[in-house]
């Protein structure tokens, strides 16, 4: 037995969020390592942390590799510089990455607006019924 607060499988797919397959794949990669006590998962506070981490690291777009580098970079007998420093440029490169994704995405939604209103107003021009080939939705 797991001296401390265990958690089960299922509390702590709850608690995230998650499918207990999700949990179950991490402990077969290795990520969190959970007491058996027969066909029970007792998982200890550490893997509850991991878990959020992990899971945390996953929502702002790292891969599961990427999490698990840096939370295993926790050194706190160095105030966790290095692991700190590296995470803050992780997170500026995401953010400038996503930021180009978002700019691209921007122009192209403008293209597209004006192809469509290339092609509404050609319509409209050679069109006898205009009203009926208008979209409803630019009215």
């Amino acid at each position: 037995m797991v001296s401390g607060k265990t958690h089960s499988i299922s509390e702590l797919a709850k608690e995230f969020g998650v499918t207990t397959r999700t949990i179950r794949f991490y402990e077969e990669k290795g990520l969190v390592s959970p007491v058996r006590e027969g066909q029970k998962r007792l998982y200890s506070n550490a893997d509850r942390v991991r878990i959020k981490l992990i899971l945390r690291g996953k929502r702002i777009g790292m891969t599961l590799r990427e999490c698990v580098d840096f939370i295993d970079m926790y050194d706190p007998e160095h105030n966790n510089t290095e692991q700190l420093h590296s995470l803050i440029d992780n997170v500026k490169s995401r953010r400038e990455h996503l930021l180009q994704q978002k700019n691209d995405i921007d122009a192209m939604l403008a293209g597209l607006d004006e192809v469509q209103d290339l092609c509404e107003a050609s319509l409209a021009s050679t069109s006898p019924d205009k009203k009926t080939h208008q979209n409803p939705d630019k009215d």
